[in-house]
């Protein structure tokens, strides 16, 4: 069966952004989430985003109404009931997103595959809970998905070959680039990149140099188009802390702990772009910035 309708669950920044590489590339494409004034927001961002991108001279003019046609939202999981291809971007929480596997499985058809966007939770406990753990991927998105062209794909232990041939082919169809990594705790790039971004929290904690010049050090001297603060406060302070417990339970790795001053951020309201004041500030709250 050719993939035609993809659903999306979740759109916070990685899942409106997942969404956005899929519309683009040519698929229907339906995104849930629990909140109204979130798709809302979601949809308003993404025209805002593909209209800036019109005017960079990066997508043709005539793409844009095409593309936002094929982006729809809601708030009813049973919308998603005729989709081929589900990509969930939930938070980094095993038991919820079992719930929302589970719903899927009771509606979408025998052939849809499902996949997760997490880069902590292992691939095969999530499938676990899915009830088609032959059809099931994980499929971890770079953040920002519609700018970074990098997918992790994974396979879990009961994925059959065949859906893993669909999912691989899906991730070139959709214009990014697969690489096959094992179900590992935080894959390839998040074994790095948890403990590397709270080393720079901590920097800041110390009182070693101020945000903005750990970011901008990282960035002149490696090359880096984001400083490790700056990333942060796109993902969130929220999402930085749930990110770093689960890859601390799971390899009681140091550096991967959840430092102090995040917890207080988080209290402090201070999430990063999405509350307009992380490790910076910032003018608009706008996902994309667009």
């Amino acid at each position: 069966m050719a993939i035609g309708k993809v659903g999306v669950a979740g759109c916070g920044t990685m899942g409106a952004g997942i969404a956005i590489v899929a519309a683009r590339a040519g698929f229907e494409t339906i995104v849930l989430d629990s909140r109204q004034d979130a798709l809302d927001g979601a949809r308003a961002q993404t025209e805002s985003f593909l209209r800036k991108s019109v005017a960079r001279g990066k997508l043709a003019p005539e793409r844009l109404d095409e593309i936002m046609a094929s982006w729809s939202g809601t708030t009813d999981v049973r919308d998603l009931a005729d989709c081929d291809y589900v990509i969930e971007a939930i938070f980094e929480e095993l038991g919820a997103k079992h719930e929302l596997f589970a719903k899927l499985d009771a509606i979408c058809g025998p052939d849809t595959i499902f996949a997760s966007n997490t880069s902590t939770i292992s691939i095969t406990e999530i499938a676990g809970g899915s009830g088609r753990a032959d059809r099931f991927v994980g499929m971890h998105f770079c953040l920002p998905a519609q700018l970074m062209k990098l997918v992790e794909m994974s396979r879990g232990m009961n994925t059959s070959d065949q859906t893993w041939e669909k999912a691989w082919k899906f991730c070139a169809k959709l214009g990014q680039t697969a690489v096959e990594t094992k179900d590992t705790p935080g894959f390839i790039l998040n074994y790095f990149l948890i403990p590397f971004n709270n080393d720079a929290i901590r920097l800041v904690e110390q009182g070693v140099a101020e945000p903005a010049e750990i970011d901008k050090a990282i960035k002149v001297a490696m090359g880096y188009p984001m400083g490790p603060l700056e990333l942060l406060d796109l993902v969130g302070m929220d999402t930085q802390r749930l990110l770093s417990e689960a890859m601390h339970d799971l390899t009681h790795e140091k550096r991967a702990a959840c430092p102090a001053i995040v917890k207080r951020m988080i209290a402090a309201n201070r999430l990063g772009k999405k509350s307009g004041r992380g490790f910076h500030e910032y003018g608009d709250t706008k996902m994309f910035g667009a």
